[in-house]
C-alpha cells in the first residue's frame, strides 16, 4: 500500500480549512437566521422607502 507524503505543514493547513469551514457555516447560518427574522416580523424596508432619520438629514425639495 502506498500512502501520500504528509509534511507537518500538510496537517495545518488541513487544519486551518476545517476551521474556516466551519467558520464560514456558521456565518452563513447567522445570515440566515436574520434574514428569515427580518422577513417573518416585516422590519424589513423596501428598496426606496426613507426612515424619519434619513427625512431630516436629506435637504428639501422647495
Amino acid at each position: 500500500m502506498i500512502f501520500g507524503y504528509l509534511d507537518p505543514g500538510s496537517g495545518s493547513m488541513i487544519l486551518q480549512a476545517v476551521i474556516g469551514g466551519l467558520a464560514g457555516i456558521g456565518v452563513a447560518f447567522k445570515a440566515y437566521r436574520a434574514r428569515r427574522a427580518i422577513n417573518k416580523t416585516g422590519t424589513g424596508s423596501e428598496p426606496g422607502d426613507v426612515s424619519e432619520a434619513e427625512e431630516a438629514t436629506q435637504p428639501s425639495e422647495s
